[in-house]
């Protein structure tokens, strides 16, 4: 944690954002909810830091990984984590995409079903402008759309017996309505070197691992336009035969779908580190 925040609080300190590093590391390390009050890019920086962060530490206890998987916003930890972004430069990109994301307007819900019910929801509420963005896995899936349509998604919703969380973020995004965005994005992105990955990266917007000759900024920027559909990506990942699944992040929400997907064909063991206290570090 202190590699990776000390690097980055001169990328915040370079955009007048609060120093993360003592924050973080401190007696009384800020919650979500107070990051996501903090100045836009606060939260953005510290997610993308705690995954380096675990990466890190994860690659010194088991050695690097032989593939990184990046869902969403993860890309560009992910791509990072294989090398082709320095730290610094990363965390610039993360920020980039919080400045593109502040003219993204709508939101994100979660819903708890499967796609094609999900599908079937959103006609029934006649959230005609609102879409199907990520799918976890067959009981958990994200839409994106304007804030008025997500009111009747989450109501529908309720009438039906489905679940329907808001996220506590103020943008919508993998949204077809936001080309001007991604392409905003991707000409920012154009301001870093780019290095060959050292490892397979699978991306859940591209479906499939990235291609030496595919440009990553525009596959970057497609994770504000395309949905992310994570069960595709973990089965074209079992092919690889790994021996685990760890999720470097600060939750257990892929690590949980990744069981729901790939148990039943035998998949291997999957860990979330910082969501269970007994992981054997």
């Amino acid at each position: 944690m202190g590699e990776v925040f000390g690097q980055l609080d001169d990328i915040a300190a370079e955009h007048d954002l609060p120093l993360l590093t003592t924050r973080l590391l401190g007696s009384r390390p800020p919650s979500a909810r107070e990051l996501a009050e903090a100045p836009a890019g606060t939260l953005q920086l510290a997610t993308y830091g705690a995954s380096l962060a675990v990466h890190r530490a994860l690659s010194r206890v088991y050695g690097p990984p032989a593939a990184v998987v990046g869902v969403s916003f993860g890309e560009i930890a992910a791509v990072t984590a294989a090398g082709v972004l320095t730290v610094a430069d990363g965390a610039r990109a993360a920020l980039d995409l919080t400045r593109v994301l502040a003219f993204c307007p709508g939101g994100l819900t979660v819903l708890g079903c499967a796609a094609d019910h999900a599908a079937r929801l959103l006609a029934t509420a006649g959230a005609a402008d609102t879409v199907v963005a990520v799918v976890n896995d067959d009981r958990a899936v994200v839409v994106s759309g304007p804030s008025a349509d997500l009111v009747r998604v989450e109501k529908t919703a309720g009438e039906l017996g489905t679940s329907a969380v808001r996220l506590r973020l103020p943008f919508s995004s993998h949204h077809p309505a936001l080309a001007p965005q991604a392409e905003a994005f991707a000409t920012l992105l154009r301001a870093y070197p780019w290095s060959r990955a050292r490892c397979p990266v699978f991306s859940a917007v591209a479906q499939r691992s990235y291609r030496p000759d595919d440009d990553l900024r525009l596959g970057l920027a497609d994770c504000l336009v395309k949905p992310a559909v994570v069960p595709t990506v973990l089965h074209q990942l079992h092919t690889c035969r790994p021996d685990m699944l760890l999720e470097a992040g600060t939750g257990d929400a892929l690590a949980t779908a990744a069981r729901r997907v790939l148990e039943p064909c035998g998949g291997p063991p999957v860990h979330a580190p910082l969501a269970d206290p007994d992981f054997p570090w």
